[in-house]
């Protein structure tokens, strides 16, 4: 593809941006609380893992999740790990994911011991595909008394962890379905997808439980941090017990009853979060406006834009495009980004890693389309 397609791309997307002499793929925007609110937790000295701001953090989340319970975690990594341990994984599983993910998702199942087994995407969700997971536990699992176990590799498929890839639902109703009926408990990978829905119902709060990061480049930041959602009280409980180093409360004892983990988000971090959280909607908002001016200007190019499933209000925090083949996409690659506007590919498959290399899959026919062709554009929220 000649060069004179990209060109036009890159002035728009300046012109989006205000003509920035560089634009960068998705930066923060602190224009309310936010100062205030830090501020406000240092005077307080309650700066690390207890304080209010840890309280209303929780209490926020847990309403636009539309779940019973939050907890506060350090970051979106430990949070996954986290849920991963209050589900039951152990060493020797299991854990149903996909491979077009953030490498954290894959790694949170290593630290357990556990082996990913990558089931491929759909094509319109880029999130696992329902069908796929039907099928290969029917051809793969035995539903037994004491779980799900792969007939394969006689090990117990402990997990599913699906992912909302850059804010756009999977079709989780099917697959939380699937895993009700082969008593496999669902953990969502909401880590980009918070504000999202699908089907009114907003994601993470489908399965057993939600994860969620404010990583630096999230919609809502709180420089770190990380979050599990929940309706089940008893993991409510444990998480918090567990991630503040499962310490038995006492007012000056140091006794604790399992092994724990210091995973607990700081107070100054959650402030931060707090005046993030409080800006959701018109965030969100706003990067749907940036959606559709971009859908309207791929219409004439030979890119294709990638638009929100059926069903599904999506939070849009990346916006990306299809290129016509990897050749295409390592051009425009290269273009943007020595003209100073901030793009890139999506990220290498998990089963193309070393680690994860021997890992077992359906093939991922579709995941190894989009890896091939996609770039994520400019996506911050534009004041």
């Amino acid at each position: 593809m000649s060069t004179n397609f990209f060109q036009p791309t890159v002035d728009f997307i300046k012109t989006l941006f205000r003509d920035k002499t560089f634009i960068p793929l998705h930066e923060p925007i602190f224009n309310a609380n936010e100062k205030r609110y830090v501020l406000n937790a240092i005077e307080s000295t309650y700066v690390s893992s207890v304080g209010e701001y840890v309280n209303q953090f929780e209490k926020m989340m847990a309403e636009i999740a539309g779940t019973q319970y939050a907890i506060a975690i350090v970051n979106g990594t430990a949070a996954l790990h986290m849920s991963l341990i209050l589900a039951g994984v152990k060493t020797g599983d299991e854990v149903i994911s996909q491979a077009l993910t953030f490498v954290a998702t894959a790694n949170a199942i290593s630290y357990q011991g556990a082996s990913p087994v990558f089931i491929d995407v759909d094509n319109n969700t880029m999130g696992m595909s329902a069908n796929n997971l039907e099928l290969f536990l029917e051809s793969n699992a035995l539903k037994t008394s004491e779980g799900t176990y792969n007939k394969k590799t006689n090990k117990r498929i402990a997990a599913c962890v699906p992912m909302h890839t850059f804010g756009m639902p999977c079709e989780i109703d099917k697959i939380a379905e699937i895993c009700l009926r082969w008593n496999i408990p669902l953990i969502e990978d909401a880590a980009e997808a918070i504000g999202s829905r699908y089907r009114n119902q907003p994601v993470g709060s489908f399965g057993k439980m939600g994860v969620f990061s404010f990583n630096g480049n999230k919609i809502v930041t709180s420089g770190g941090g990380g979050a599990i959602v929940t309706n089940d009280s008893n993991i409510a409980k444990l998480g918090k017990h567990l991630t503040t180093q499962a310490k038995v409360p006492h007012r000056w004892a140091f006794n604790h009853d399992y092994v724990g983990y210091n995973y607990r988000l700081p107070n100054i971090n959650a402030a931060l979060a707090c005046a993030q959280l409080e800006q959701l909607d018109f965030f969100i908002a706003n990067k749907r406006e940036l959606a559709n001016l971009y859908s309207n200007f791929f219409k004439n190019t030979p890119f294709r834009f990638i638009h929100e499933p059926v069903h599904s209000h999506s939070n849009y925090w990346l916006c990306s495009i299809l290129t016509a083949n990897e050749e295409d996409r390592d051009a425009f690659l290269q273009f943007t980004n020595d003209q100073g506007v901030m793009t890139r590919p999506i990220w290498t498959l998990m089963h193309n890693l070393p680690m994860f290399s021997s890992s077992i899959h359906d093939g991922l026919q579709n995941s190894q389309n989009i890896a091939n062709r996609l770039v994520n554009i400019p996506s911050s929220v534009r004041i």
